[in-house]
């Protein structure tokens, strides 16, 4: 990118990305915009955003499009993020699912998934119920969805260089849960890696996952309007069960929609419960 930002400039590329998928940009973010973007524009031979803008107008740009979307919305992420909600998963959520419906199948959302880690932390936590728990939830299956099929591609691998495996994995979830691969990374056991499956979803567009039990939509609607925040949530609500759980990110609260979900104080974090 050889020219500046004008305002104009970045304005018009907030309006694209949030029509585009829903992402509020903040203000002053052109230096985040300008580092993703870089090799966009470079690769396209284009001097300025205002250009990349243009481009994307035009028809038959679906993919450039995509592309753009994919380089805004990915994120890094951790193993076992803030911790609080896979502590509630492991002492009381599932818990409570294996002696209220022991025969029926448990069913999880991850939503905005990033390069598979939550899901794959729920996976472990999950195993490590069925230990502690002999015969319990023999049936639990993951959705795990992003916008980004980039991340998605990572995540379904299940595939992890060193550094990402340091970042919020202990030792000895490593060695129980990991195995070293060909390439010199660690590679998801296959009963974790089993337990998910992943599809790409854009979480503004129509919803045909099913129905779930619990889903974690987690620092991600921080990102949103209160419009898009609201129809997120109110979506959510629709795929999950009588009784299912909403886990929102640390950051994250539910204002509004007192109709829809009661509070779960769980000391510490809160979730909160289909009404």
């Amino acid at each position: 990118m050889k020219a500046e930002i004008t305002p104009q400039e970045y304005e018009a590329f907030k309006s694209f990305l949030q029509d585009a998928c829903g992402i509020l940009l903040g203000e002053n973010k052109q230096y985040l915009v300008k580092s993703r973007l870089r090799r966009i524009l470079e690769e396209n031979d284009l001097n300025s955003l205002g250009d990349l803008l243009g481009l994307l107008k035009k028809s038959g740009r679906a993919s450039l499009r995509e592309v753009v979307i994919d380089a805004m919305t990915t994120n890094e992420t951790l193993w076992f993020r803030d911790n609080h909600p896979f502590r509630i998963l492991q002492e009381q959520l599932l818990p409570e699912f294996a002696e209220r419906s022991p025969a029926t199948p448990l069913r999880i959302w991850s939503a905005a998934c990033s390069t598979g880690q939550e899901p794959y932390s729920v996976g472990m936590i999950v195993d490590e119920f069925r230990r502690q728990k002999p015969g319990k939830l023999r049936n639990v299956k993951v959705t795990a969805t992003d916008i980004s099929k980039s991340v998605l591609e990572v995540a379904r691998r299940g595939e992890y260089e060193m550094i990402a495996i340091g970042r919020g994995l202990s030792p000895e979830r490593q060695r129980a849960f990991f195995t070293p691969s060909t390439s010199g990374g660690w590679q998801i056991r296959p009963e974790i890696k089993s337990m998910v499956e992943f599809k790409e979803l854009n979480l503004l567009e129509r919803y045909m996952l099913g129905k779930f039990d619990i889903v974690m939509c987690r620092n991600v609607l921080i990102y949103f309007s209160a419009d898009h925040k609201k129809d997120i949530l109110t979506r959510i609500h629709a795929t999950l069960n009588p009784g299912g759980y909403l886990i929102l990110g640390a950051s994250e609260s539910l204002n509004g929609l007192p109709d829809l979900y009661e509070m779960v104080q769980c000391h510490p974090g809160i979730i909160y419960r289909k009404k």
